[in-house]
């Protein structure tokens, strides 16, 4: 699923999806919202086309990294709202 730095566009016919695996921080919201689109075991491993484009782009806005964005084919572009802001935080002493 990651491993490089580079930003790929899945195109669909009414939706293009892109990745940034440097992004990614793997919490698998795209796989197990969409797992009929976002597949890590197929190639290509995010097929647009699976699912409607409006429900596709739902899941798209639940990456908490930002590391997945989409263009919808018909009414411009979205760019989803800024990723949330991961924090560490050291354990009670």
């Amino acid at each position: 699923m990651s491993g490089g730095t580079e930003k790929k566009a899945y195109e669909g016919q009414s939706i293009t999806v892109t990745f940034e695996a440097r992004r990614c921080l793997h919490a698998a919201e795209c796989v197990n919202g969409l797992p009929e689109v976002f597949d890590t075991a197929k190639r290509p491993w995010i097929r647009p086309d699976g699912a409607e484009a409006e429900r596709l782009a739902e899941v798209v806005r639940r990456c908490p990294s930002g590391a997945l964005r989409y263009e919808l084919a018909v009414g411009g572009s979205k760019t989803p709202d800024p990723p949330t802001q991961l924090r560490a935080t050291p354990p009670d002493s």
